[in-house]
């Protein structure tokens, strides 16, 4: 689907003659889904997509993709060279061929004229790079959350995105979810009053992820009183110089790092556990701010106001040079507009998973699992308001990627553009900043910078490793 123009392009003569005499020399039975048949839009119709990342998020969405009959997926990128070839088999699969490319290095994917969108599921630390040339290349993108790993990321994609005309669609998917729709009417219908507080429950602590961790502690059992956690494994011991170990051959280890400034390979800093080490994610608290504190916003009404004036907290972190060295626990207060208060925390008891608006008249509480809350029985009783109440009415998704490709269509905004994924994630950036200086931040949202501290004002961005830049 060519996204930029919508008239067809005119062949000539000589292209014409060329076609038919190669289909008398060539006679061939095309099958009926090729020709749009079989419940199937035609070519010309279909979406053409390129993913990269088969990792934890990549193979959902691409299955997800490869559900919608208007969208083609043609191509794969990965630097894990078996994942790749898993990603391509299960593209080909689908469509009972061989047409899906294989590709180790994403600019030449996104160099291709014929690729309408990209969905991106790799980790935070690629989020900026890849995400701005996507955009740079005319290509609509589906990115997951958080939008970057550092606010100047997220600010280049946002410009980068706007520049180029690009629809942007985030992984923030509970904007798709019915329940969290209605939670978020009840509190924009001013239904629980004028609203005090919001609360943001994240989890906490690190993943285990069982396979990798368990190679992990077999060989920390070979050294005497070697910890068996990760985040207690420091630079420089030997418990450490034991984890180390050279890449595997099918991986591009330099590649992989990408922006990330270079360290040496350990099995449990890769795949799914790159979100505990900030040379490559943000924890727990970034890989969730773009869920809840998402949802927080949507409710607020702060998708187009400024977000946070200033936010402080605590928090615990093992040492900085630990395998694993992002925070475990910690508790944000983050202050509004409105004299609102916004706390936002993970491995807190008091702090519900999920997303809570109190206000003077009662209060709502939601999270996933369809689970809802209230205090209102009537409220908790129906999932959805009587339409004399719901005089302010938010979009109802058809769901995540079915939204996407709509509006790659239209060229209308998604459900989570790139702004609101901007703005979801701000918090969660500002809160790790003012946990690492170990003071409240204040924020300008309008200038979009941190007043009055240098130090805090450099941690909003990060060196990026030669020669990726922005």
């Amino acid at each position: 689907m060519n996204t930029k123009s919508s008239q067809p392009r005119r062949i000539s003569r000589r292209e014409f003659l060329s076609t038919a005499a190669a289909a008398v020399a060539f006679p061939t039975i095309i099958p009926a889904s090729a020709l749009g048949g079989a419940g199937r839009p035609a070519p010309s119709e279909r979406i053409t997509m390129g993913i990269v990342g088969w990792g934890m998020q990549g193979p959902s969405n691409t299955r997800a993709f490869l559900n919608e009959k208007d969208c083609q997926v043609v191509a794969a990128c990965d630097v894990h060279k078996g994942r790749l070839q898993a990603a391509v088999d299960t593209i080909n699969r689908h469509y009972g061929n061989k047409d899906c490319k294989a590709y180790t290095d994403f600019r030449e994917m996104f160099a291709r004229k014929d690729i309408d969108a990209v969905m991106l599921a790799v980790p935070d630390t690629w989020h900026g790079v890849m995400s701005v040339e996507a955009a740079r290349q005319g290509k609509d993108i589906y990115g997951e959350k958080p939008l970057a790993r550092t606010l100047a990321e997220q600010q280049a994609i946002v410009r980068a995105v706007r520049q180029h005309q690009r629809i942007w669609q985030t992984g923030s998917w509970q904007r798709s979810e019915r329940h969290f729709r209605y939670a978020c009417e009840i509190v924009r219908n001013g239904l629980i009053g004028k609203i005090r507080r919001v609360e943001v429950g994240l989890p906490a602590g690190h993943t285990d992820f069982a396979r990798t961790l368990e190679a992990f502690q077999r060989k920390m059992a070979a050294i005497p009183g070697a910890p068996r956690n990760p985040a207690e494994v420091v630079e420089g011991t030997e418990a450490w110089k034991a984890a180390v170990s050279d890449p595997p051959p099918e991986l591009d280890w330099d590649m992989w790092l990408g922006p990330s400034q270079m360290e040496p390979y350990i099995e449990v800093r890769v795949h799914m556990n790159w979100r505990w080490n900030y040379n490559v994610g943000g924890g727990q608290l970034l890989d969730w701010i773009g869920h809840h504190c998402d949802i927080a916003h949507w409710g607020l009404g702060d998708d187009d106001r400024i977000g946070p004036l200033e936010i402080e907290g605590v928090g615990e972190f093992p040492p900085a040079k630990a395998i694993w060295n992002t925070c475990t626990r910690y508790r944000l207060v983050a202050k509004y507009p409105g004299d609102i208060e916004v706390v936002i925390a993970g491995g807190h008891p008091d702090i519900r998973s999920g997303t809570k608006w109190i206000g003077t008249d009662g209060w709502v509480w939601v999270d996933r699992g369809n689970q809802f809350d209230s205090s209102n029985p009537e409220w908790n009783d129906r999932r959805s308001l009587p339409e004399d109440v719901r005089k302010v009415k938010l979009y109802e998704s058809p769901g995540h990627f079915r939204n996407f490709l709509d509006c790659v269509k239209s060229r209308k905004p998604t459900i989570t553009p790139v702004e609101v994924a901007h703005r979801s994630a701000i918090p969660g950036h500002l809160g790790l900043i003012a946990l690492l200086v170990g003071r409240k931040i204040r924020w300008d949202g309008n200038r979009e910078q941190i007043l009055g501290d240098s130090e805090a004002s450099r941690l909003m961005r990060r060196p990026l490793r030669e020669p990726w830049k922005l």
